[in-house]
């Protein structure tokens, strides 16, 4: 039987896991073996670039916090998995989605976004998102495409008017 301090230790992380998964928008689960220490050092550096971050868990805790949570990733809980978090629901995968293209040794298995499950198929959809600030810049361009076609007829309608007078 394991002593009190490291049952405590390990609710300690338990506890960790869930509140990063409370809190954050999305999370991902991806398997890392094969990539070495400098490839982790780049993945790190280039997901909190996107304000985004990765761990490794045990994945026995991570099922436990999980259950905890009433969420499912049970199937996805084989093998070493790396947990990346943000608060940015696509941060995450478009960086780890590039980053796997780079370094095939690096696998996607299952996200929650937005409180809803994610499998591969879906990491991949949302991978070809465009980032929320891209999204801004297509409706703000799309808005300003509605203002100048409007001022173009209204200066043609009083263009017009000015002939009829």
């Amino acid at each position: 039987m394991a002593s009190k301090a490291i049952l405590e230790q390990k609710q300690a992380i338990i506890d960790e896991i869930k509140e990063r998964t409370e809190h954050a928008n999305s999370i991902v689960l991806f398997d890392y073996r094969g990539i070495t220490d400098s490839e982790a050092k780049e993945l790190r550096v280039k997901l909190r670039e996107s304000n985004a971050d990765y761990k490794v868990y045990k994945n026995t805790l991570m099922a436990r916090a999980f259950h905890d949570l009433d969420i499912d990733l049970d199937e996805a809980l084989s093998g070493p998995s790396a947990f990346a978090y943000s608060d940015d629901q696509i941060a995450p995968i478009k960086v780890l989605s590039e980053f796997a293209k780079e370094h095939p040794a690096l696998v996607l298995k299952v996200g929650i976004v937005d409180g809803e499950k994610a499998d591969q198929a879906k990491l991949a959809e949302y991978a070809t998102l465009p980032s929320r600030d891209g999204l801004l810049t297509m409706l703000a361009g799309g808005m300003i495409g509605l203002v100048r076609d409007l001022s173009i007829c209204l200066d043609l309608y009083s263009q017009q008017k000015e002939e009829n007078e």
